[in-house]
């Protein structure tokens, strides 16, 4: 399994470095799961916590974002 660090990087570039991001789609996608909402991950999941199957989710590409846009230069 890799490291949380090598997750967190592959997060961060799926979102083009952009930490506040992240850290709201962990959110969000934590709480779907709380809920009852399946993962997304072929492994055992079971002893993991909910913002970690989120933010491997996401470093794995499972989890895009929506309705999030970037400003546009004027």
């Amino acid at each position: 399994m890799p490291r949380i660090e090598e997750i967190i990087t592959k997060a961060l570039e799926r979102v083009n470095g952009n930490r506040y991001q992240l850290s709201l789609m962990v959110a969000k996608r934590a709480e779907q799961l709380s809920m009852g909402e399946e993962n997304l991950l072929d492994i055992d999941t079971r002893k993991m916590k909910f913002s970690d199957i989120a933010l491997r989710e996401i470093a794995e590409g499972k989890i895009l974002l929506d309705g999030f846009k970037e400003p546009s230069d004027k």
